[in-house]
């Protein structure tokens, strides 16, 4: 770790984009209104086609066994959200700044690489999950419903030119239909609410359930977005005193609470839904048509499947922008290096849509059914790829806001730095005994 420039937490100056005006004097409500918006951002990736995946896997092969591997995700993205924030908020400089001011060169570059990489797995998530729902949706084949996924660069540039608040405002929206839709799935599902509640207080591993539960994880806890979250609080003009500087730093930890339990309730439907209608009936899905197909046979109404597919859609599209923002601010932030947006969009998306497109063309002789097998498996994939990444983002970010030259009064408490490195040497932990228990 180098010394690189000290900075003064309270008087650093403010990012020249941010562009939303915290009134000052104004009432509770007011403020939290006007501070609300970047952890939602945050959350739909929380909520994306991967967690579709593993939350659907688990529930229909496990029951609600994993349910708190889901809640103890959630608590973990809590805790290293409000860490990121708290970051971007006291020093005024977000975490790729942070890791190229004071790591040496090769250091800062391979993390760098490596952010780029789980960027690149979650962006692979959101296609596929797109493309799922294109095809279920309006009967289009897989592999030119990939090729459609390239074209949303033209809405993610349509709402950037609008404002942060605009961008925030479609957000919500998308978070909101799919937590309408599963609403709806719950309410025909019937889940068993005591087990339900077992599953959510009663841990329970297996080797067997494993490698679903770190894809949980992963799909869960994401990297991408810890780099994010410290970029994005920069948007709200706060003020620079300490006083201030507090002041944001405790909104922004209720928005993030408020937002990830959002993303929770979400991903535990789905898990819920998926071992209430799957297992319960002896079906062991294997990919997301699957479900989509099964659904209304099971529940008996084509509302199901057609919530579901709606809800997918907005995932993936909600996804997308989070993960073209955080693939701009970790390009800017370790190789200080400015890309147009929608060049950084089409790299990014071509980068995602060549190994789906490579897997479904060495599937089309087995038929839509092997392509859809290959395509679950790939997306799975991506999520624990994303959890293996997900201690060279949270190693940096516990290091720096444990570090009082870099927080100075902000510094974590001793409590919080006891609390982040015991999350931080859990995941890294889990995600070693993975890789020996699938190479070995």
């Amino acid at each position: 770790m180098r010394s690189g420039k000290e900075t003064d937490v309270v008087t650093e100056t403010l990012s020249t984009e941010q562009d939303v005006i915290i009134p000052h004097g104004a009432g509770f409500w007011r403020r939290l209104f006007a501070f609300s918006g970047p952890a939602y951002l945050i959350s739909v990736g929380y909520m994306d086609p991967g967690n579709w995946a593993t939350d659907i896997e688990g529930g229909s092969r496990f029951h609600y066994d994993l349910l708190w591997v889901i809640l103890v995700s959630n608590l973990l993205a809590i805790l290293l959200q409000i860490l990121s924030a708290r970051l971007g908020l006291a020093t005024g400089r977000d975490l790729p700044q942070l890791c190229r001011d004071r790591f040496k060169k090769p250091v800062a570059i391979g993390f760098w690489v490596l952010a780029e990489i789980a960027i690149a797995a979650c962006d692979l998530a959101e296609v596929l999950g797109s493309a799922i729902a294109i095809n279920l949706l309006f009967h289009i084949d897989l592999l030119p419903a990939v090729l459609i996924t390239g074209f949303d660069v033209l809405l993610l540039l349509a709402l950037q030119s609008k404002g942060v608040r605009a961008l925030e405002a479609v957000i919500v929206t998308l978070i909101t239909t799919m937590g309408i839709c599963y609403l709806i799935e719950m309410v025909l599902a019937h889940p068993q609410l005591a087990a339900v509640t077992h599953g959510l207080i009663t841990p329970k591993l297996s080797n067997e359930s494993l490698y679903i539960a770190l894809g949980i994880l992963g799909a869960t806890v994401m990297p991408h977005n810890l780099y994010l979250h410290s970029s994005l609080v920069k948007s709200r003009r706060t003020g620079k005193t300490f006083e201030d500087i507090k002041s944001a730093i405790k909104f922004n930890t209720i928005d993030t609470i408020f937002a990830l339990n959002m993303a929770f309730f979400v991903n535990a439907a789905i898990l819920i839904m998926a071992a209430s209608v799957f297992f319960e009936n002896g079906k062991v899905v294997t990919e997301i048509q699957q479900a989509y197909v099964t659904l209304t046979p099971l529940l008996g109404t084509t509302l199901a499947g057609t919530a579901f597919a709606i809800a997918l859609l907005a995932s993936g599209q909600a996804s997308t922008i989070t993960g073209t923002l955080a693939g701009q601010v970790v390009m800017e932030g370790f190789l200080h290096m400015k890309i147009r947006p929608w060049l950084r969009r089409m790299v990014t998306r071509l980068l995602a849509i060549i190994p789906a497109v490579i897997v479904i063309a060495l599937n089309t002789s087995g038929g839509a059914a092997s392509q859809n097998q290959a395509v679950y498996q790939l997306l799975l994939f991506s999520q624990v790829v994303l959890s293996v990444q997900l201690s060279f983002a949270t190693i940096p970010l516990v290091l720096f806001t444990g570090n009082s030259k870099v927080m100075g009064r902000f510094v974590n408490p001793i409590w919080l730095k006891i609390l982040a490195w015991v999350a931080v040497i859990a995941i890294a932990g889990l995600n070693a005994y993975l890789l020996i228990t699938q190479l070995l």
